[in-house]
């Protein structure tokens, strides 16, 4: 998702492209972008120009939007998840529930304020084979 937020909203980006330049193996590659489309976070084309781009602008879409669509709801413990603390035996007397509550919040927080415009890659935007520019270059104050 990082690497076609990375691409320009009118690119559809190959499968083996994605597959090559974020060094992911295909086989898990295609599990992912088949939940991704199923999920409607990436549109894929099929043809000779087919391939894969984000189904809505980058900076409308979260990094918790993109977990929770391949993995579901995120937990940070089980007592979390909305039904176990009611069936936990140390609900009355649990001490670490609230530590558990608010830890899940700021996590989700910062998650869902993550978009994947920000998280976009600026090497990334490179075409493939292009020879790459340092982040920076140094200069010399004097």
């Amino acid at each position: 998702m990082i690497f076609l937020a990375s691409q320009p909203m009118d690119r559809t980006v190959p499968f083996r492209e994605i597959a090559r330049r974020m060094d992911v193996p295909e086989d898990f590659l295609a599990k992912i972008l088949k939940t991704l489309v199923e999920r409607n976070m990436v549109r894929s084309t099929r043809g000779a120009h087919g391939g894969y781009a984000l189904a809505r602008p980058a900076r409308e879409v979260s990094f918790l939007d993109v977990i929770e669509a391949v993995e579901g709801p995120v937990v940070v413990n089980v007592c979390q998840d909305g039904s176990a603390h009611d069936s936990c035996k140390a609900t009355g007397s649990c001490t670490m529930y609230g530590v558990w509550k608010l830890g899940q919040q700021r996590m989700l927080e910062v998650y869902r304020h993550a978009t994947l415009d920000r998280l976009a890659m600026s090497d990334l935007h490179e075409a493939p084979g292009a020879p790459t520019r340092p982040a920076a270059e140094s200069r010399r104050v004097e």
